[in-house]
């Protein structure tokens, strides 16, 4: 019985469209892939899924643990005199009794501690991208996530300390992960065939989703425990977990095909004719001016922006919301804050694999697809949240907009994702860098922002507001992709391509001679 693969042989051909091209030569569809079950490049796409399943359990267990960790009962609320603006605070014909905890942080404190991972965060993304250009992907990923989950393991004995240990140890957190995501995308350039990108993409990005998913229920579940005082369980379990994978992750990942030692010799070389040999390392020097100044990438840096802002308003806020005006306990918040991320990591992963059929068959263009699949994903949950913003009280309403906006949301990976790859393989994990650290930007401002237009007025109105300006941003963020998206490699791109070939000529020219 053949293996379940990614994609059938015959799939893989000339990819020739208006504006754009995946050449893969005459000698390319010669060379089959390998018959394996357990290929190189789908044990590099499980621990890169692993990866960032643990650095984001790691970053968004705050955003359900803070709950249990805040004590709500001595923070001055606003004296809102209209009763109709508020949901009532019955759940089930059962009056809700939540335990408070230990720290006296308002709606603005808890935004700057919520948000403070990003202010680390977007600093290393591009030395991160660069880094892994330079000296491959495995050391510099591997290294983020090990030192995260020590930085989290501590984050308890950091927050009896005082608030500004606690804030110091996660903006830590951010300059240790946020090299996670760009020398991913340089180690996606070096494994992953082209028309396997968007599958690959949104099997190992997915992890982010799927992360969320064990992290949110799991720290709600640790925080009505009494053992170890509940929440910081959660903190040193995640951790834990982190320096676990980081073992593995050493022993079983290699920086491209050419280096892996265990690799076979026929999907070696079905990789590298592929993708090409990229060599890693090198005097490269990377032409900042160039492409600062690519309307392409601008577009995948304004759209990114835009859905980030949407996407830290769901992932820190919605708990927070769910507690203050839906009236759900810290068990039932954290369970159900995690349906958007369940929906978009199955949708995610069958929306790629209809993109990469839809390029694969001629049916779509690479840059329709990628506009086509993005709009998918920044539009719909935008208009999700405008609706959650109307039907008020209705929890189940909400429940069942926020799974089918999160859906939608995992369009994203057959969006923008791979976007940079094709824009220049040779500098996709500094790109991803400017492009990522930019939208986080956006993501440690949304927390900010909403703890100062909140600010002790939970009501529906207030959080209608909220909901508005994240769906604004996301839709103009698309708008503004879809009228200078590109799928081209662009020419200072080319140049080094051309350059690459040229000393490999000479190579084996000497080679020859010798």
């Amino acid at each position: 019985m053949p293996c379940l693969g990614f994609g059938s042989v015959d799939d893989r051909e000339t990819v020739l469209n208006n504006d754009e091209e995946f050449f893969i030569s005459p000698d390319a569809r010669a060379v089959q892939d390998t018959s394996r079950c357990v290929k190189a490049r789908y044990v590099m796409a499980l621990m890169g899924f692993l990866g960032f399943a643990n650095v984001y359990a790691m970053r968004v267990n705050l955003s359900v643990v803070i709950v249990a960790m805040v004590n709500n009962t001595a923070i001055p609320k606003a004296n809102n005199s209209d009763s109709t603006d508020v949901c009532p605070t019955e759940f089930m014909n059962q009056t809700v009794v939540q335990p408070e905890g230990e720290f006296v942080w308002d709606e603005s404190i808890q935004g700057i501690i919520l948000g403070s991972f990003f202010y680390g965060y977007i600093v290393t993304q591009v030395p991160g991208g660069r880094f892994a250009e330079l000296y491959g992907g495995k050391l510099v990923f591997g290294l983020g996530v090990l030192i995260t989950g020590i930085l989290t393991a501590i984050s308890p004995l950091a927050a009896k300390l005082g608030t500004s240990f606690f804030i110091v140890i996660r903006v830590l957190e951010g300059l240790a992960e946020g090299v996670t995501f760009p020398s991913m995308h340089v180690m996606l350039a070096q494994w992953i065939p082209p028309l396997e990108r968007s599958k690959f993409s949104s099997y190992v990005y997915a992890g982010a989703n799927f992360g969320t998913i064990i992290s949110m229920p799991l720290s709600g579940y640790l925080c009505s425990l009494k053992f170890l005082g509940g929440w910081p369980l959660s903190f040193y379990i995640f951790g834990g977990l982190g320096v676990v994978w980081f073992v593995a992750w050493l022993f079983l990942v290699y920086d491209s095909p050419a280096s892996h030692p265990h690799i076979s010799v026929q999907e070696k070389s079905y990789i590298i004719s592929q993708v090409g040999d990229n060599h890693l390392g090198g005097d490269r020097s990377v032409p900042w001016k160039s492409i600062l100044t690519s309307a392409p990438m601008w577009a995948i840096l304004v759209t990114q922006c835009g859905m980030s802002w949407l996407f830290y308003t769901q992932l820190t806020e919605l708990p927070t919301y769910m507690k203050n005006i839906l009236q759900f306990d810290i068990t039932q918040n954290s369970m159900l804050s995690t349906l958007p991320y369940l929906t978009s990591w199955l949708f995610g992963i069958g929306f790629s694999h209809i993109a990469d059929w839809l390029i694969a068959k001629g049916f779509f263009s690479v840059l329709n697809s990628y506009k086509v699949f993005n709009s998918l994903g920044a539009v719909v949950p935008a208009l999700g949240l405008v609706a959650v913003a109307w039907v008020g009280c209705d929890r189940l309403a909400i429940l069942l907009l926020l799974a089918i906006s999160g859906g939608f949301g995992g369009a994203v990976y057959a969006g923008n994702q791979m976007n940079h790859i094709t824009l220049s393989p040779h500098y996709a994990g500094t790109m991803y860098g400017i492009t990522n650290a930019a939208s986080n930007a956006c993501g440690f401002l949304a927390p900010y922002a909403i703890g100062l237009l909140i600010k002790g007025n939970d009501t529906l109105s207030q959080w209608r507001k909220v909901f508005y300006i994240a769906a604004a941003v996301s839709i103009v963020g698309n708008l503004f992709y879809i009228v200078f998206a590109s799928a081209t490699e662009q020419s200072w791109s080319m140049e080094v391509t051309k350059k690459i070939k040229e000393e490999k000529e000479i190579n084996r020219a000497r080679e020859y001679q010798e």
